[in-house]
């Protein structure tokens, strides 16, 4: 879990100009995703000024702070620039006050400035720290992006997941996470799949040992981060069990709070695991877009029975 991001990390991911402030400043932390328009602020209004979060100025408040006199813009700015607040960000691409530069370089404060619009950049930077400040937990799986489908395969040590893995990166789809996968939540219902720092772009293969998948198979063989939006589970055949062969089975699996559709695989000699996944997905893909090859299937055996009842 990533409970503090410094100011200089959300500079260079959203290549943000650094206007004012040195290492120092750059290396200040922020503990919310939340991003604070302070208009109400710049009227002298503070009894919910929320100074912990990232203060961005639009058109708004740059305009509305050029109307001030220069002694009032430079007291409203230094009740901004409180102890915990990270920095100012400025969109547009427009001038710093001269007042919120002195400001920011008495107090240590950073000041950021992006040449794009405010309610664009806004939904950046919230997305980014929504991202990265999320709770993390992480569970035991390979998760592989199969025809743009994020498919997290769990079961049993030593079942063959990481096997089925490398021969779905043979055939061209591409490894997110091998052994421990780190999920968080962008959302209520979206859930996120992203490898360990120490395990990314590695694959573990039993009699072979560690292999680095970006350097054997190339780049587009690997991704950073996908959305989980399908479950398999591989278990060992059991003679005696009686298995789904209809897959009319709704079966989910719970992650973090977020439900993901589920389907379990019986592991057996014989049977080419990567395919019966890629089937799987294409399945799972064809379902959401409104076709169910099992109500058809339940449809022309009704359409039969009728039929033949009428004879």
């Amino acid at each position: 879990m990533v409970e503090t991001i410094k100011v200089g990390d959300l500079a260079q991911a959203l290549d943000l100009e650094v206007v004012s402030g040195d290492e120092q400043a750059l290396s200040r932390e922020i503990i919310t995703g939340d991003v604070s328009r302070p208009g109400l602020e710049l009227t002298g209004y503070f009894n919910y000024y929320s100074h912990d979060r990232l203060q961005l100025f639009g058109s708004k408040e740059i305009t509305f702070s050029r109307r001030m006199m220069p002694e009032e813009r430079l007291i409203i700015m230094r009740r901004l620039c409180a102890e915990d607040t990270p920095a100012f960000i400025i969109s547009r691409g427009l001038e710093v006050p001269e007042e919120m530069l002195t400001t920011c370089t008495e107090n240590q404060l950073p000041i950021l400035r992006s040449k794009i619009t405010t309610s664009r950049l806004s939904g950046q930077i919230s997305s980014y720290l929504d991202a990265r400040l999320a709770v993390r937990e992480n569970v035991h799986g390979v998760l592989v992006d199969v025809y743009g489908l994020g498919v997290l395969l769990q079961g049993d040590s030593g079942i063959g997941k990481s096997e089925t893995a490398l021969e779905l990166i043979k055939r061209g789809h591409r490894l997110i996470a091998d052994d421990r996968v780190d999920i968080y939540k962008q959302d209520e219902l979206t859930l996120m799949g992203e490898p360990p720092q120490i395990l990314e772009h590695l694959i573990e293969i039993r009699g072979i040992g560690i292999i680095d998948v970006m350097h054997l198979f190339g780049a587009s063989a690997v991704r950073g981060q996908m959305q989980i939006q399908l479950a398999v589970y591989l278990e060992s055949w059991e003679k005696d069990k009686k298995y789904d062969r209809l897959g009319s089975s709704d079966e989910t699996v719970e992650l973090n709070n977020v439900s993901i559709p589920q389907v379990k695989i019986p592991v057996k000699t014989g049977r080419n695991l990567s395919i019966i996944i890629e089937v799987a997905a294409m399945n799972f893909r064809a379902k959401t877009m409104g076709y169910d090859a099992t109500k058809s299937f339940e449809d022309r055996l009704t359409r039969l029975i009728e039929e033949n009842s009428d004879l």
